[in-house]
């Protein structure tokens, strides 16, 4: 870690105090740290968006397994892209919704792409992904 500087944030006092709501609410100790995180995730965000090698993503996926054949397109969709898929993970959330996390890992573009195939497949009730990766040095 190099030197500290300290300096000076101006804000509204309403933006302020939802601030320290949720430092709160996650455990910060104190201002400094969390906005050394924010930071450090929108630098490294920034990074990855602009990777030109091999990313690191996690797409989670919440669906009914009974919609009318949903299951096996999805199982057909990892195959057809099982080189980027690393590994998955399948929840029985009730009787009715999985949750299924893939972590993936190849080209940003073509990872994104596979992401939002998935995601936006009919039947799928909730899709998120984000990267977790990059071939560049993470922020310290």
């Amino acid at each position: 870690m190099g030197d500290l500087i300290r300096f000076g944030i101006a804000m509204e006092s309403d933006l302020l105090k939802a601030f320290d709501l949720r430092n709160a609410r996650k455990g910060y100790d104190n201002r400094s740290e969390a906005i050394r995180d924010l930071i450090r995730g929108s630098l490294v965000a920034e990074q990855w968006e602009s990777a030109k090698g091999e990313i690191v993503g996690v797409l989670s996926i919440v669906y009914n397994h009974h919609k009318l054949e949903l299951p096996k397109k999805l199982t057909h969709a990892q195959h057809n892209h099982h080189s980027m898929v690393v590994a998955t993970v399948h929840v029985h959330l009730d009787h009715d919704d999985c949750l299924e996390i893939l972590i993936l890992r190849g080209k940003l573009s073509e990872v994104r792409f596979f992401a939002d195939e998935v995601i936006s497949t009919r039947g799928v009730k909730y899709g998120e992904f984000s990267m977790m990766g990059a071939e560049e040095k993470h922020l310290t």
